[in-house]
């Protein structure tokens, strides 16, 4: 009896890890013919998607005229904008179907804008916006290079 139990422990297991890799690191994706890979979603889901990185699109450009005209608060507002105050709008089924790479990329740029935001607002020093800028963009660029929505 106690061997069937440890049968049922292993199997139930092995299906506990197969599913939280699928839904926690792999997501729903397939390599797509230009060799990055393509993360599956709803037409929702992808329009959500979408909107998010347009929004983090228009938030650099504001946060590069807010550095460009030493407006520390122009600044401060777009990178709130897209902080992680905006996770909370984030659909439910979208995050299990993202990889965990992807989910990181995107979650340590949210945490990025919040930290701009605060250190605008505290700082005033747009040297700093502007270093803190050009670490955020590598995570953008590479993030583009090796994913594509379908």
């Amino acid at each position: 009896m106690a061997r069937l139990g440890w049968i049922l422990f292993l199997i139930m297991t092995l299906i506990a890890s197969g599913l939280a890799y699928k839904f926690i690191i792999k997501g729903e994706t397939e390599v797509a013919p230009d060799g990055r890979t393509s993360l599956l979603l709803k037409e929702s889901e992808r329009d959500f998607f979408l909107n998010e990185m347009r929004n983090f699109l228009v938030a650099v450009q504001q946060i590069s005229e807010g550095i460009e005209k030493d407006n520390m608060n122009q600044l401060a507002n777009a990178a709130k904008k897209v902080g992680s105050a905006d996770l909370a709008h984030v659909p439910a089924g979208l995050m299990a179907k993202l990889p965990l790479a992807v989910k990181t990329m995107g979650l340590s740029t949210h945490k990025a804008f919040d930290q701009m935001a605060m250190d605008a607002e505290q700082l005033g020093d747009k040297g700093h916006a502007l270093s803190q800028l050009n670490q955020i963009l590598p995570t953008c660029t590479a993030c583009h290079a090796l994913y594509k929505v379908r």
